[in-house]
C-alpha cells in the first residue's frame, strides 16, 4: 500500500496557472496574508479556489483518459478472444468509474460558485461532501497495489494490452500504471487546499465549520490510511475540538419492531451509535445510517421504569438452525467439487458463493439468543442478541470503564450526526459481517473434527464461591457455547476435572469463562426475571493446528484477572472421528449394527434412543442447545457402559443424569454405527435432497431401510 503524505505544507493548487499563463506565486503578497482586510482575505480564497478549480479538471480529465481503455477492454472480456479476463479488468480499473462521477459532480458544483463570486459564497458543503465520499478512495487505496501489480504483468504478457493503456494526456504518452497513481496523489492535494481555504476564511463565514469537518474527516482518512501499526488511529474530533476516540465496534443483531435486525454497533469515549448500512447502487461506497445513540452518561443497564415494555425474544428451534448448518455444509462441499473440476465453471463458484453467503447471513441473524439490554435515563430500552456470553461481557465491561470517567451528556445536531455517521466508515475496525463465504479456503485454516477437553481446576479466588466453567468455540464467524462443567460449591479452588467432548466447524480460537453460581434471589435481574451468575474470569487460547493435532494430550493454563484455570486438550480430526469400528461384541449396543439391536430387542427402534430421546422430551425441550452443547465426557461414557451391559439401573441413571451428557450419549450411539445412518450409498441423495422438494424428500427416506426410517 502506497504511503501518502499527509503533512501540511503550502497547497499545489497555489502554484497553477493564472488566466495570464503565468504562474501564480505560492506566497501571497503582504496586503492579502491573514492579517490583512477581510474582502481581500475573501479575494485570496477565490484565488485558491480559482487555482484548485483548474487542477481539478485537469484531474478529470486524467481519469477519462484512464477510463478510455476499460471500456474496450471490459466489451472484449466476453467474447472469444478477450485482451483481458472480466476479472483482471475490474481488478486494474477498481473504482476508477466512482472516483470520475464523483470528481465531475464536484467540479459541475463548484464552478458556477466561481463564475459568479461575491462574499456571501458558499462552498463548505461542497468539499464537506467530497470528503465524506472518501470511503470510495479507501477502497481504491486498499486495491491499488494489486491493480499496479495486474497492469504490470499485462503489460508484459500481452503487447495488444500494452498499446491499448498507452494514452494521450496533454499531448504526451502515458501508461495505465502512471495514471492509476494519479488519485493516490489528489487525497494529499485535497487535504492541502483545505488548510488554505481555512487560511483566508472568516470564522464568522457560513464556510468555516463545514471546512472544518471536510478537514477533519480528511486528516482522519489519510492517517487510517497510513496507520499500519495496532491500534490504528481510531478518533474524530468534536466541534468542541476534543477527540472522540472510537474505542470498539461490531456487527450485532438488535431486535427492533418486533423483528431481528443486523446493526453495526460503535462504541465512542462519549457515546454509543448504532447503525445499519445502507443500501446502494452496485458499484457505489457504501454508507451508514444512524438509527439512534445514547449518550454514555445517560446510559445504564438497569431498568429504571416499568414504562417501556421490553421486546419478548422469539427463539427459532434449533432443528432449523441445524439444519441450515447442514446447507452450508453441503454448499461448501459443492464449491470444492465445481474448483477441482476440470471444467468448473467461475460463475458456478460464484452463485454457489452468494448462496451461501446468505444462508450464512440467515444464521448469523437467527442464532444469538442471549439478551443485552441497554436503557437511557429517559425510559428508552434497546435490546441486542448476541451468541458469546464472553462477547456480552465486554461490551458491557466496555461501556463501564468509560462510564468510570466524568462525562457530560451530549446532544448532536444533524449535521454533527451525519458527519460522525459518516467518519465511522472510517473508523471502524470490523470490515465485513463475521460470514466465511467470502473468503477462499487458504483464508479459513479452522480446525474441523472434535476437541478433547478436560478442564482440571482454578485458584486465585479471594473468597470461596460456588464456581463452574463454560467453554465456546467460534464456529461459522460466531462463537457459541460449547460445554459447562457442574457448579463446585464453596470453594476457592474447585477440583473439576471434567472431560468434554466438542465438535468444531472451522474453529481457531477456545473461551473459557468461569462463573460464580448466584442462588440469591435478591440477585434477580430485573430486565430478565432471572438470576444472573457473576463472570469471575474469562480468557482464550488460539487453536493452534501445530499444538493441538499432537495425539497426546496438551496441558495449558489461562489466567483470567488473577485467577487461573488450568485445562489439557487434543484433536481429532473429522477423518479419523468419520471412521468406523465395528464392535467386536455383538452383546452390546455401540458399534453394532442397528438391524442386529432391533432384531435382538425385537423392536423397529433402539432401546437406547427411545429412553434417550423421551429423558430430553421430558426434561430438555426449554434447553437452550441441547444437542449442541457438550456433556461431561465421564457421564457419557457412564451411559455408554450401562446401555452396553444391559444394567438394570439405566433408567435411574437417565433420571440423574445431566440433560447434555444423555443428548451426548444419544450422538456418541450414532456416532459409533458401523454403518451411518442415512447410509454411505445414499448420503449424496440426501445432500442433494435437502434443497429439494419435501415428496423427493420423502422417496428418499422410503429407500432406507426399515429400521432406519424415521417411522
Amino acid at each position: 500500500m502506497p504511503f501518502i503524505d499527509e503533512s501540511p505544507t503550502i497547497s499545489p493548487s497555489l502554484c497553477a496557472c493564472g488566466p495570464d499563463g503565468d504562474a501564480i506565486s505560492p506566497v501571497p503578497p503582504e496586503d492579502l496574508l491573514p492579517g490583512g482586510d477581510i474582502e481581500k482575505g475573501l479575494e485570496m480564497k477565490k484565488l485558491v479556489l480559482s487555482g484548485f478549480l483548474a487542477s481539478e479538471e485537469i484531474y478529470i480529465n486524467q481519469l477519462e483518459a484512464l477510463l478510455l481503455p476499460m471500456r474496450p477492454l471490459k466489451a472484449t472480456a466476453t467474447t472469444s478472444q478477450p485482451v483481458l479476463t472480466i476479472q483482471q479488468v475490474e481488478t486494474i480499473f477498481y473504482k476508477i468509474q466512482d472516483i470520475f462521477e464523483i470528481h465531475k459532480e464536484f467540479y459541475d458544483a463548484l464552478f458556477p460558485h466561481i463564475q459568479q463570486w461575491d462574499e456571501k459564497v458558499a462552498v463548505g458543503h461542497l468539499f464537506q461532501k467530497l470528503a465524506s465520499q472518501l470511503g470510495v478512495y479507501k477502497a481504491f487505496v486498499d486495491n491499488y497495489k494489486t491493480a499496479v501489480e495486474t497492469a504490470e504483468k499485462c503489460s508484459q504478457a500481452n503487447t495488444q494490452f500494452q498499446k491499448i493503456s498507452e494514452v494521450d494526456v496533454g499531448h504526451t504518452h502515458v501508461n495505465t500504471q502512471t495514471l492509476l497513481y494519479k488519485p493516490i496523489d489528489r487525497v494529499t492535494r485535497s487535504t492541502l487546499v483545505l488548510h488554505d481555504l481555512l487560511k483566508h476564511t472568516p470564522k464568522d463565514h457560513p464556510d468555516f465549520p463545514l471546512l472544518q469537518d471536510a478537514l477533519r474527516i480528511s486528516q482522519n482518512f489519510l492517517s487510517s490510511i497510513n496507520e499500519e501499526i495496532d491500534p490504528r488511529r481510531t478518533a474524530v474530533t468534536t466541534p468542541k475540538g476534543e477527540a472522540r476516540q472510537l474505542v470498539k465496534d461490531g456487527f450485532l443483531v438488535e431486535v427492533s419492531e418486533g423483528s431481528r435486525k443486523l446493526r453495526h454497533v460503535f462504541l465512542f469515549t462519549d457515546l454509543l451509535l448504532c447503525a445499519k448500512m445502507k443500501k446502494t447502487s452496485a458499484g457505489r461506497h457504501q454508507q451508514y445510517e444512524c438509527k439512534w445513540y445514547i449518550p454514555l452518561a445517560d446510559l445504564t443497564f438497569q431498568l429504571l421504569d416499568d414504562s417501556d415494555v421490553l421486546p419478548h425474544i422469539q427463539v427459532l428451534p434449533e432443528h432449523e438452525i441445524e439444519e441450515m448448518k447442514t446447507k452450508i455444509s453441503v454448499i461448501k462441499s459443492e464449491i470444492q467439487k465445481e474448483k477441482k473440476a476440470l471444467k468448473g465453471q467461475s460463475r458456478n463458484v460464484e452463485r454457489l458463493r452468494k448462496k451461501m453467503n446468505e444462508q450464512e447471513s440467515w444464521l448469523l441473524l437467527h442464532s444469538p439468543t442471549i439478551p443485552f439490554r441497554i436503557h437511557n435515563k429517559h425510559g428508552k430500552s434497546y435490546l441486542f442478541l448476541l451468541s458469546s456470553d464472553y462477547e456480552r461481557s465486554e461490551w458491557r465491561e466496555s461501556i463501564q470503564k468509560l462510564q468510570r470517567k466524568d462525562l457530560q451528556t451530549c446532544q448532536l445536531s444533524s449535521v454533527e450526526l451525519q458527519v460522525l455517521t459518516s467518519s465511522c466508515f472510517k473508523l471502524r475496525t470490523v470490515h465485513n459481517i463475521p460470514v466465511t463465504s467470502y473468503k477462499d479456503d487458504e483464508e479459513t485454516p479452522g480446525l474441523y473434527g472434535f476437541l478433547h477437553v478436560i478442564v482440571h481446576s482454578a485458584k486465585g479466588f479471594k473468597e470461596s464461591a460456588n464456581l463452574y466453567c463454560t467453554l465456546e468455540v467460534d464456529s461459522y464467524g460466531y462463537f457459541v457455547s460449547k460445554a459447562k462443567t457442574r457448579v463446585f460449591r464453596d470453594t476457592t479452588e474447585p477440583q473439576w476435572n471434567e472431560e468434554f467432548e466438542i465438535e468444531l466447524e472451522g474453529s481457531q480460537c477456545l473461551r473459557i469463562l468461569c462463573y460464580e453460581k448466584c442462588y440469591d434471589k435478591t440477585k434477580l435481574n430485573k430486565d430478565d426475571n432471572e438470576i444472573v451468575d457473576i463472570i469471575m474470569g474469562k480468557g482464550q487460547v488460539q487453536l493452534d493446528p501445530q499444538t493441538v493435532q499432537s495425539k497426546n494430550w496438551h496441558m495449558d493454563v489461562i489466567e483470567m484477572n488473577g485467577i487461573k484455570v488450568e485445562f489439557s486438550m487434543k484433536f481429532t480430526s473429522r477423518d479419523l472421528s468419520l471412521k468406523r469400528t465395528p464392535s467386536k461384541k455383538q452383546s452390546g449396543v455401540f458399534g453394532v449394527k442397528i438391524s442386529v439391536v432391533t432384531k435382538r430387542e425385537r423392536s423397529k427402534v433402539p432401546y437406547i434412543v427411545r429412553q434417550c430421546i423421551e429423558e430430553v422430551e421430558k426434561r430438555g425441550i426449554d434447553e437452550v442447545g441441547i444437542y449442541r452443547i457438550s456433556g461431561v465426557a465421564t457421564d457419557i461414557q457412564a451411559l455408554k457402559a450401562a446401555f452396553d451391559t444391559n444394567s438394570k439401573d439405566i433408567l435411574v441413571m437417565l433420571s440423574d443424569m445431566d440433560i447434555n451428557a444423555i443428548a451426548g450419549t444419544l450422538k456418541l450411539y450414532f456416532r459409533e454405527l458401523p454403518e451411518p445412518l442415512l447410509t454411505d450409498r445414499l448420503y449424496p441423495a440426501f445432500m442433494e435432497g435437502i434443497e429439494l422438494h419435501w415428496m423427493t424428500s420423502c422417496l428418499c427416506l422410503l429407500k432406507l431401510p426399515s429400521v432406519r426410517r424415521p417411522w
